[in-house]
Parts: structure tokens; sequence; C-alpha cells
């Protein structure tokens, strides 16, 4: 078989398509690299591996310098991770090229599989999944939640929830830091924290203010979420997790529940982000709405 003359067809074929369709350019795109990355394993088996570098100096003289060796090494480990994961090519939704070039260095298949579903899910750009890959949103879910999405299994709110939720600093002063400060760090950073929640927030108030007989009280930050369909109480704490902590926010959850949701919404969640968990006090806590999470500085 001519290795190379079918590879050379198939980029060609494909660099015509681009200019006349340009709906599935995406698909053709995966499509034709996919088919390409195949060749390129096979040629390398039969031929050895530096049959991919000659290719590449052929390639780059006949059709220009974007197929260089670096990319066609790519090529055929996109092949390798589709073999691998047994992912089909020709599936309805696939993220583009460049975010696969992104996820490629990546080892462990169960992650790349959750970066390729936030990235379709979510309609990524490359630098956004890359900002993402680098902050370890994978590694920061529980392992419970990690399991749930091998195995395809249907996740919660609580599931979605990174630890630590890293909270950009903006390369200010924190040696005065409380409570106020790390609310301001979060609101100026508003969509990335509720990315670190997972996916349907939106930013509803930030001191909220309820009123609890004569006296006035003030959630840190009310959000909804619309896929759970529910609002979200947050309190943030600089110092560990504290009984009274739960009992505050469990008192602002049933306020929003009976005075602010409406009959067709689900019950309000709690979320405590803390300076460090304390498992003791979370394993005797009535209330399963009440979830935690630590914060980072970054």
């Amino acid at each position: 078989m001519n290795y190379y003359d079918e590879i050379k067809n198939i980029l060609i074929s494909n660099e015509a398509y681009k200019k006349v369709k340009d709906y599935y350019k995406n698909r053709n795109d995966l499509m034709s690299y996919y088919n390409v990355g195949k060749l390129l394993y096979e040629a390398g088996n039969t031929y050895g591996e530096s049959i991919i570098k000659s290719y590449s100096v052929k390639l780059v003289n006949e059709l220009g310098r974007k197929y260089n060796e670096r990319t066609l090494r790519k090529m055929r480990q996109l092949y390798i991770l589709f073999k691998k994961q047994k992912w089909s090519p020709l599936a309805t939704k696939l993220t583009t090229w460049s975010n696969y070039c992104e996820m490629l260095p990546i080892k462990d298949l169960n992650e790349v599989s959750y970066y390729a579903n936030l990235s379709i899910t979510n309609n990524l750009s490359k630098m956004e999944l890359r900002k993402r890959i680098k902050s370890k949103e994978y590694e920061r879910l529980s392992n419970d939640a990690k399991n749930k999405l091998i195995d395809n299994k249907e996740t919660n709110i609580k599931d979605n929830i990174l630890n630590p939720i890293i909270i950009n600093t903006f390369n200010k002063d924190i040696t005065k830091f409380n409570e106020k400060l790390l609310k301001e760090f979060i609101l100026n950073d508003i969509s990335n924290f509720m990315e670190q929640l997972g996916s349907g927030y939106s930013f509803v108030k930030d001191e909220y203010p309820i009123l609890l007989g004569d006296r006035y009280n003030y959630i840190d930050l009310l959000l909804f979420n619309y896929v759970f369909n529910c609002f979200i109480v947050i309190e943030l704490k600089v110092t560990e997790l504290k009984k009274e902590h739960i009992g505050q926010i469990e008192t602002y959850m049933h306020y929003i529940d009976s005075n602010i949701k409406s009959l067709y919404q689900n019950n309000t969640i709690g979320i405590i982000i803390c300076k460090k968990d304390n498992k003791f006090v979370m394993e005797y806590c009535s209330d399963d709405r009440v979830f935690r999470t630590t914060y980072l500085l970054d």
C-alpha cells in the first residue's frame, strides 16, 4: 500500500472541502485527520518511526508548512485517542481539532473524555479549554463524581463543585484577609467562580437582604441554577467550617424557600466556602442540601 499517496489525497480533498462546505468543515477536518492518523499509525508499524518525518518533508514541500512533522504526529495521536477510547469519529457532536490538540498530552483517558465533553457542552474555545486544563479541573472533582462520569451515571450539584475552588487575587495584598476581601475577589471574576461550581449558574445578587424578625441579615452570594431549577445560597468563611455556620446557612435557605422561590422551583441548595474542611461537622449535619468546598487563593 502506498501510504504517502493515500495521506496526500485525503489532505488535498479536505482542503478542497473546506472551501465549499463550511457547515461541516470541523467534522470533515476531524474525519480527515483521523484517517490520516490511522494511515500514519500503520505506516509507522510497517516502515518504522522515521517514516513520519520523511512524509512530513514531502507534504510540506507539496501542500504547505501546516503539515509538518509535529502536526502529523498529532494526527496519529488523534487516531490512537479514538482507538483507545472507542469513540466514533463520526459522532454528531465533536469539538474542534485545535481543542483536541490541547487534550492530546493528557495520559488519563477518563480525563480526556471529561474535557472533550466539557468542550462540546460549553462550546469552549481553544484558550478557554487550555485554561480549564491548566487549572487541573478534573483533578479537583471528587472521586465519587469521577466514578459517576466514568459509569455514565447522573450527577448532582454536589458532584459538579470543584474542591478547592481557585480564586484569583489579582496580585492584591492579602495580609489583612477577611470575608469582605474574599467576596471582592470572587465578584471581580464571577464567571470563573460560577464555572467552578458547575453548569447552569446565573448571578442574582451579593449581600442579598433578608428580614429575620426585626433585623436584616445578608446572604453573601445568591445564585440561581437553571439546570437544577433552584436558588443557591453561598456563604463565605475564612475560617474552618463550624457548626454555627451550618445553622446560619440553613436559616437562609429556609427563608428563600418560604419567601422567594416559586412553587415550580426546587428547594434551595446551600454551599459553604471555607478555609479548611471539617468533615466531623459535616458528618452530623442534618441537612443534606448543604455542601462545602474549600478555596485556594491564586
